[in-house]
């Protein structure tokens, strides 16, 4: 038996699982400005974020994790009680999307992973007997999208380099592990804490206050991380990302992907010095949909 995770797929909230293929598979698809459909898949959404798309967006738009979050998104369970997902937010009592115009998209070099794969689905599966986790595709067909009538022939993989998703099936694939892992260890692992999902949502999605988490005075007590890794994390926010995936495994799975300091499993990770407690008021106060978090600090 195998978990599937479709959230890069066109179809996400599907129960039934797709005709899967491999990269070699032969589609016929255009989408182009002058064709008839031009705008209509951005004018009904339900997109997933990867955590790599937030910081590519955010970054577009000049603004820390935690705006892009409130202005341009919210949670989902992608199963009960269990790891949130983040889609976009559409626009003000409508289903656009917020960056189409009437050219196409305005943060098209930065768009998400979901956008760049349509109507191409990645589904990622994992065997509960199994520690590695293989990829496959599936093609979905809307009636509303004409650019399968399109006479342009290429496969899977060819279309996937047009557009642009190794970088962003690179930075993504440590999400899809953890999200894969959850699932596939079943009750093996017991029921994640309130706090460790918390600790998940903000590690992945929220990444410039994961930042400030990290520089905190508990969390360097505890974990042996070097000055020239901050230096990086400081500048770089997908060296931060990996880094998160690596912590997320150690507060989940108990994997030690990152060293601790002497006495420090007895030692508590102090709060950021804003914490989530504060945002999740500004989050109400401001009328986002935000998840029930709290401050989190782990023992």
């Amino acid at each position: 038996m195998s978990d599937i995770d479709i959230s890069q797929s066109p179809f996400p909230a599907s129960p039934v699982v797709p005709e899967l293929f491999d990269g070699s598979k032969v589609i016929s698809f255009r989408c182009h400005k002058d064709i008839k459909c031009f705008n209509a898949c951005c004018s009904n959404i339900d997109i997933s974020l990867t955590p790599y798309d937030i910081i590519r967006l955010k970054n577009r738009l000049g603004m820390n994790s935690d705006e892009f979050l409130l202005n341009y998104s919210f949670p989902y369970e992608m199963e009960r009680e269990g790891m949130a997902g983040v889609k976009f937010k559409p626009v003000e009592n409508g289903t656009a999307c917020q960056f189409m115009v009437d050219e196409g998209c305005s943060v098209y070099e930065d768009r998400p992973t979901a956008c760049r794969y349509y109507p191409v689905g990645l589904v990622s599966q994992r065997k509960q007997d199994e520690y590695v986790d293989r990829t496959a595709f599936a093609v979905v067909k809307e009636p509303h999208c004409m650019g399968h009538l399109e006479d342009r022939k290429l496969t899977i993989d060819e279309y996937r380099q047009e557009q642009g998703l190794e970088e962003y099936d690179k930075y993504g694939h440590g999400w899809r592990q953890l999200i894969l892992k959850k699932k596939s260890t079943g009750p093996a692992v017991g029921k994640p804490s309130k706090r460790s999902l918390q600790l998940f949502f903000m590690a992945c999605y929220d990444i410039d206050r994961f930042r400030l988490f990290i520089n905190s005075d508990g969390f360097k007590s505890s974990f042996d991380v070097s000055e020239e890794e901050y230096a990086t994390f400081e500048k770089d926010d997908v060296a931060l990302l990996e880094f998160s995936y690596r912590f997320l495994k150690q507060v989940l799975f108990a994997e030690e992907t990152i060293a601790m300091r002497d006495g420090a499993l007895d030692a508590r990770i102090g709060r950021t010095d804003k914490s989530l407690e504060e945002l999740q008021a500004e989050r109400e106060r401001k009328g986002g949909d935000a998840p029930d978090i709290e401050p989190v600090d782990i023992a």
